[in-house]
């Protein structure tokens, strides 16, 4: 399949049918919490997956919600007849968002998937057919131009991103539309550019349909798009940062050397962003011999900008090409082609020294500090999304920690956090344990190993007396000298603050 055998997308500029069309999915309940009701979890699950079976044995009936699911979700031709019992079939063949299948039949055009918004909206995105549910699902040997939907990415950047009223923001590389969406919700102006012109047509279509503000689009690579004097206090991407031996596939090969991608839109950032402005990124990164991943991602780092750079997972240079050739389904075609393919991604790592490629979040925030905060930290355990409030709150940490030394420190007071529990580890019926865990039940869901006093602390931090009050009372309690607790406990305190387990009062 060429680019130019993609199907032909609905208008952009019919809101009179557009508004129509939504009403009519909302009337038919075809929202998130509808086909959750409807398909039952697995089977609502499963579509995440690029299983349909499951959705397909759930919605064999005649309601009007599975007549929907089928067409817009599952492709399937239904009957024109009964179709027009539950949308304006007339205007939706003329406008482009159905389309004739044999005498008696229409077919979508696009995919349509329900979406919840983070304050209960009900938004579709709109995807190419086949890519709404799960991913390019090995379509993407030819459609060098296909537009996919909502995946896991898409939902991780979502839920990552600081979510604050905001003048001005930017998405770069917008795709199906999902950040330009979630931005809409909060920032008074939002632009949105992709190098691809149809992703601009359906992210037009996915803002229209979900009745959000039209965006501002533009066409190009990155920032080539947005004018020099142009700054945003909010920039969010999911850039096509797959790491590859050339471009196949617009949606996820940069075109660019190695990370050089990723590389330059994360410094080409700084001088974008407003004072205080938020960056998120998803991104991949070279592990190259001979270098720390943390060194080299630090140095992507833009002066006059905080950074908090979280790598998520880790895969040696054959999984990873595996997972793309998957992706591209190219594992499907000729054994002789894949295995060329293989073996040209190996060349490249090979030609680069790159022993691993590792995938992640990087957050940005434009700041006056004289000495910014540059945090490159690996972890890969659960977290609980959304994260947008944890992201705020490590960086409201950084400028609290950079305004008060040790001694600031102990005159402040502090509480904890809510839901972290403390562990005990030890051999059983010992009078003593081996050592102490403080864990997080919420956010990034943290563990930290502390000392005795540090567990103590910690436990009677509730806001009404001051560090250095606290300290003095373990020293008596333990027997230990103050003034050589209040020396060496700072550290602990500052690290425990720093990573969400104190908070100040």
């Amino acid at each position: 399949m060429s680019n130019a055998s993609l199907s032909p997308l609905p208008s952009a500029d019919r809101p009179d049918v557009t508004a129509r069309l939504r009403d009519a999915l909302l009337g038919a309940s075809f929202t998130a919490d509808g086909l959750l009701e409807l398909l039952g979890a697995p089977a609502y699950a499963a579509l995440s997956r690029s299983e349909t079976v499951p959705a397909l044995r759930a919605t064999r009936g005649d309601t009007p919600l599975e007549l929907l699911v089928r067409l817009f979700l599952l492709q399937q031709p239904v009957p024109r007849a009964r179709v027009a019992d539950v949308l304006p079939v007339e205007v939706c063949l003329e406008s482009g968002w159905l389309e004739r299948a044999g005498d008696d039949e229409v077919a979508a055009t696009v995919d349509v998937r329900p979406y919840g918004g983070p304050g209960g909206e009900d938004w579709f995105i709109v995807s190419d057919l086949g890519c709404a549910v799960g991913g390019a699902g090995g379509i993407g040997n030819h459609a060098e131009g296909v537009v996919l939907g909502v995946g896991g990415a898409s939902t991780t950047l979502a839920g990552l991103t600081v979510r604050t009223p905001v003048s001005a923001a930017l998405d770069l590389g917008t795709g199906s539309g999902i950040q330009a969406l979630h931005a809409a919700a909060h920032a008074t102006r939002v632009t949105a550019t992709d190098v691809n012109p149809r992703a601009l047509h359906i992210t037009a279509l996915t803002l229209a349909l979900s009745g959000a503000p039209a965006a501002d689009l533009r066409e190009g690579s990155l920032y080539e798009p947005v004018a020099d004097d142009e700054t945003y206090d909010l920039v969010v991407s999911n850039p096509p940062f797959v790491i590859s031996p050339g471009a196949r596939l617009t949606y996820r090969d940069g075109g660019m050397g190695g990370d050089d991608l990723c590389r330059s839109l994360v410094q080409q950032t700084g001088e974008r962003l407003n004072e205080g402005g938020f960056a998120h990124f998803l991104a991949n990164w070279q592990h190259v011999e001979g270098e720390e991943w943390t060194d080299r991602l630090r140095s992507w780092v833009p002066r006059g900008c905080d950074a908090w750079i979280v790598q998520r997972e880790v895969q040696d240079v054959t999984q990873y090409a595996e997972l793309w050739l998957r992706d591209a389904g190219d594992h499907r075609g000729d054994p002789a082609g894949y295995q060329a393919r293989y073996d040209a991604w190996l060349d490249e790592f090979e030609a680069r020294k790159v022993k691993a490629v590792g995938f992640g979040w990087i957050t940005l925030r434009r700041t006056g500090a004289a000495e910014p905060s540059v945090v490159a930290e690996e972890w890969p355990h659960p977290v609980e999304q959304p994260l947008g409030e944890t992201v705020r709150a490590h960086f409201d940490r950084v400028d609290y920690l950079r305004a008060h030394d040790d001694a600031a420190l102990l005159e402040a007071r502090f509480t904890l956090a809510g839901e972290v529990v403390q562990e005990q580890v030890g051999l059983p019926g010992a009078e003593d344990p081996e050592h102490v865990v403080l864990r997080q039940n919420r956010g990034m869901r943290r563990a930290t190993r502390v000392d005795t006093v540090g567990a103590g602390f910690a436990g009677v931090c509730d806001g009404t007396m001051s560090a250095g009050r606290i300290l003095d009372a373990i020293a008596q309690l333990v027997g230990e000298d103050p003034v050589a607790l209040r020396d060496r406990t700072p550290a602990q305190i500052r690290l425990l603050v720093e990573q969400g387990f104190l908070e100040p009062a």
